[in-house]
């Protein structure tokens, strides 16, 4: 099939782009169009404008700030991310993430905010950016405005940018160096969206005992959740058998759905599974990282 017919924008800096985004009706953005093409093929889309940002320099930095914050334009590819010695340094969850994601081609073209805006549930971008806490730079003719990624997604694949907007980074909190990670998942095939996945990082204190916790299961449901309950458990535990069970139950526990392809009870019995996985691997790791 064949996309509908469109006009065609190549603006060149983010002000050039948020004027087009604010003026035109009935517009879409294309970055790497590895979810918009297709979409446009099939006709599920018909825009009367496109407008293309693959041409705005910024929007693919990467910059850290501080020591404390990392931001990363929207439009930064995920293979850099991949391939990143910056990302691999202070976010090692990302590059082990994204083997997960499509396969090298998709990568190549595939960035970090179109993923975001696309809002796949089970999209390890997005799980990894609400594991993190993270906040997303929405931009508009009338300046910046940061959204928390619990206020992020409003429903099934829709997002919280307003009319005009256009997403330009995603701001993430770096953990300490010592804290140990793992990226978990479940698919049909490989490269497939998960059936279900689960991110954790852990950050263990001197004495051993889990000083920080994060954890989010997707695949379950319309977006990612952060297992808040397990998170509370784990504080001042030290890792163990009995621990980390109680936890994989608490993920258990999340409401899932049922699909053509598996139940709600599968899912359900993946995030106990993988979460108690998840949670051995990144201690650890992050026992082996305290000692390095």
């Amino acid at each position: 099939m064949k996309p509908p017919p469109f006009i065609y924008h190549d603006p060149t800096t983010v002000a050039e782009a948020t004027e087009l985004i604010g003026r035109l009706d009935n517009a879409l953005v294309l970055a790497g169009g590895q979810s918009l093409m297709p979409m446009l093929n099939f006709r599920v889309v018909t825009p009367d404008h496109l407008i293309d940002i693959n041409r705005i320099k910024p929007l693919s930095d990467i910059s850290m700030i501080g020591g404390i914050l990392c931001r990363f334009g929207a439009m930064t590819r995920q293979r850099d991310l991949e391939f990143s010695a910056d990302v691999m340094r202070v976010f090692p969850i990302i590059p082990e993430a994204l083997q997960h994601v499509g396969h090298r081609q998709t990568r190549n073209r595939g960035t970090f905010g179109g993923s975001l805006c696309h809002l796949d549930p089970s999209a390890e971008l997005v799980n990894l950016v609400a594991l993190h806490d993270g906040v997303l730079q929405a931009t508009n003719r009338a300046g910046a405005r940061p959204i928390e990624m619990a206020d992020w997604i409003t429903g099934i694949m829709t997002h919280a940018m307003e009319p005009g907007e256009l997403l330009a980074g995603i701001d993430l909190k770096i953990w300490p160096h010592r804290h140990g990670y793992a990226f978990e998942e479940f698919a049909r095939r490989h490269g497939d969206f998960a059936i279900a996945a689960v991110g954790c990082l852990i950050d263990l204190a001197a004495d051993g005992t889990i000083a920080r916790a994060a954890l989010c299961v997707s695949g379950l449901g319309p977006a990612p959740v952060r297992v808040t309950k397990a998170e509370r458990l784990l504080m001042g535990e030290l890792p163990s058998h009995e621990v980390f069970r109680a936890a994989a139950v608490e993920a258990e526990e999340l409401e899932a759905t049922t699909d053509i392809y598996v139940s709600g009870a599968y899912r359900q019995h993946l995030a106990r599974i993988l979460t108690y996985r998840a949670l051995e691997r990144a201690v650890t790791r992050g026992r082996e990282r305290s000692a390095a």
